[in-house]
């Protein structure tokens, strides 16, 4: 560990978007499932699963405070699923962050929903009480047929479950649907219960990416070759399915990942008659409607 930069980090490292400017954490190594074929973001070797050596979170942190100071106001614990940690670890890493970076204001983090079937509402609790503050629940999908298709090891009632756990404890949620999983035949189906699973969980922030294999198809279709992927206008027109058919009270809503070429941003319900005029034009008038080009999406 070298003094001027007191993180280990095993490359490649994620985090989502909105935390560009948060000090990331590294509490784990890669993901505790890492079956999902559609994910390719933790296949390298060398990101095997493995919980971090408590002690060297804490040396970690020790070296943080010292090198960071107070210029801290946020952190996420990486890597794919830092909440399969037991609850205990995540308490003593919170207090830490506490004492040695005080002037954080947010932790953040993944989490699978099958790391909360073992922690109760009130271990959640704890862990808000200690500054856990949101997680980012990767849902992909609220269809059990595509998630059992792409192996995701979740059916729409487990991730409902834990949805509301997080709900019930003060957590804030950020749950991910992946534009255009279901392909061609199962995409209906696919934005109609995706829909059905955001509107039974009320989530806080509710984003869309659009389905991508940058190393190729064949670990994806090994387990869903009938898949057949959709082209622009169907994604389009699955985007409008999802849309219409959410009845949200209060959730900001993003389709501004990379992988987007329609940019869609709003709060859900207020502004849904506005979205679907967007996601109407791209579908009526796709080259008169201000699209990203291919070459910015970098996939």
């Amino acid at each position: 560990m070298h003094p001027a930069f007191p993180i280990r980090y095993v490359d490649p490292v994620f985090r989502p978007p909105s935390e560009a400017e948060s000090l990331i954490l590294p509490v784990t190594d890669g993901c505790s499932w890492n079956h999902c074929t559609f994910c390719e973001m933790y296949t390298a070797p060398q990101k095997k699963f493995r919980a971090r050596d408590a002690a060297e979170t804490m040396e970690t942190l020790r070296h943080c405070g010292k090198r960071f100071g107070d210029d801290i106001r946020r952190v996420f614990l990486a890597d794919g699923d830092a909440l399969v940690l037991p609850t205990r670890r995540l308490l003593e890493i919170l207090r830490a962050i506490r004492e040695h970076l005080p002037a954080v204001r947010r932790v953040s983090s993944y989490c699978l929903p099958r790391n909360l079937r073992k922690k109760s509402v009130d271990e959640l609790r704890e862990l808000a009480a200690a500054g856990l503050s949101m997680a980012y629940v990767g849902a992909e999908s609220g269809d059990d047929e595509v998630l059992a298709k792409v192996n995701k090891g979740e059916t729409f009632a487990s991730t409902c479950e834990a949805l509301d756990k997080l709900q019930q404890a003060g957590i804030r949620r950020s749950v991910m649907i992946l534009n255009g999983l279901g392909g061609k035949t199962l995409s209906r189906q696919h934005a109609e219960n995706s829909a059905r699973l955001a509107n039974a969980t009320q989530p806080e922030y509710l984003a869309t990416l659009v389905v991508s294999f940058p190393q190729g198809e064949a670990r994806f279709r090994a387990g869903f070759p009938e898949w057949q992927p959709c082209s622009q206008h169907e994604l389009f027109a699955e985007m409008e399915t999802f849309v219409a058919a959410l009845e949200l009270r209060r959730t900001v809503f993003r389709s501004d990942h990379v992988s987007n070429r329609l940019v869609l941003k709003g709060t859900l319900g207020a502004e849904k008659p506005r979205l679907l005029s967007e996601i109407h034009s791209a579908i009526a008038t796709p080259e008169s409607t201000s699209l990203r080009p291919h070459w910015q999406r970098g996939l």
